[in-house]
């Protein structure tokens, strides 16, 4: 079987966005923020430890957030962020003539917005980087870092018509519990307790900027951050590679000895591979029936058995245990806030 694209059935961990709500909380009003959470489809997800959040609601929170706090990075830095940076931000980068120029276009933009850090790119040898230069003793903001960091990988990948390999991404903050939720945003090793934020490329692969036009400026910004925020790259971590393999196989087959002869391994190659990566088959395995669980529950349109069925459990007793396990939620609670929403 060929590895395809991962489908965009990830979901992160409602800790992942912690810091976000914990920024945009200030910003509002105490009923705001409860309407924002409301209509994002996140009432109950700052409150539950083990919850997930989907692409979805993230999107939805942060096109609402944006605007009506009138913040663009809805209080993840010092200072606001006001309406249509973004929009200025892609018509500098447009311009540049290669995608490292649009790198170093981004680095200037954004040191004339920022207080708390220094956008610092340079090259050297084959490696192109971008880092986060702290101006300030203040504690790293990790949604903050991984969000800027997303969006500069987002927005050269958008000037080439593909998603850029990245070659490495450093985090200034410890190691969070959380840790697996960067492989969904990023293609490429994450490594943390780094001396600073950074995103390193290979300049073999900053190929030439495609003309992008008005249109598809517009586009883009009426998409975001759907577009940019969840990696659909084929370069994944062996992680992301198995994920993929089992997403398009069914459940009696999704076994590690046929994941890894989709890779091209053996399985105890593969073992050692996705030890490095801190995961395991089995942990892979129930990440993403757990996601496509979700999807189906937060649909309404299936029942807690037929989920069940779909993500290849025998019983829907067995499932119910499983679900409680990932989520720390019975499935139908799922179920049933969505019909009472409706």
């Amino acid at each position: 079987m060929t590895i395809e694209k991962l489908p965009q059935l990830s979901t992160v961990s409602s800790q992942f966005i912690a810091d976000w709500l914990a920024a945009l909380r200030p910003l509002c009003s105490a009923d705001h923020f409860a309407s924002l959470l409301q209509r994002s489809d996140l009432q109950t997800g700052e409150d539950v430890p083990n919850g997930r959040v989907t692409l979805d609601q993230i999107v939805c929170l942060y096109r609402l957030a944006a605007v009506e706090t009138g913040d663009e990075m809805m209080g993840l830095w010092s200072r606001p962020i006001r309406h249509r940076a973004l929009q200025h931000l892609l018509t500098s980068v447009r311009e540049a003539t290669s995608l490292s120029s649009a790198l170093y276009r981004f680095s200037t933009f954004w040191n004339l917005l920022l207080d708390d850090c220094e956008l610092v790119f340079s090259e050297t040898d084959d490696i192109s980087a971008l880092r986060l230069m702290p101006r300030t003793d203040l504690i790293p903001q990790r949604f903050g870092h991984m969000l800027i960091l997303k969006l500069a990988h987002g927005l050269i990948s958008w000037l080439a018509r593909h998603e850029v390999p990245v070659k490495a991404v450093g985090f200034a903050f410890a190691r969070p519990a959380f840790d697996e939720d960067y492989a969904v945003i990023f293609p490429a090793p994450v490594r943390f307790n780094q001396p600073t934020t950074s995103i390193t490329f290979d300049l073999r692969v900053l190929g030439p900027v495609q003309v992008r036009s008005s249109a598809d400026l517009d586009l883009f910004l009426e998409n975001a951050p759907r577009d940019w925020i969840f990696t659909r790259s084929q370069a994944h971590t062996q992680s992301l590679r198995v994920r993929s393999y089992l997403s398009q196989t069914g459940w009696d087959n999704a076994n590690l000895t046929g994941a890894a002869r989709a890779l091209h391994l053996t399985p105890r190659t593969l073992i050692r591979k996705l030890e490095a990566d801190g995961t395991s088959f089995q942990v892979i395995k129930d990440a993403l029936r757990r996601d496509i669980a979700i999807r189906h529950l937060q649909t309404g349109q299936h029942s807690i058995e037929s989920v069940a069925h779909e993500v290849g459990f025998s019983s829907a007793a067995n499932f119910h245990k499983a679900f409680q396990r990932w989520t720390g939620n019975r499935p139908g609670e799922y179920r049933r806030r969505r019909t009472a929403e409706e």
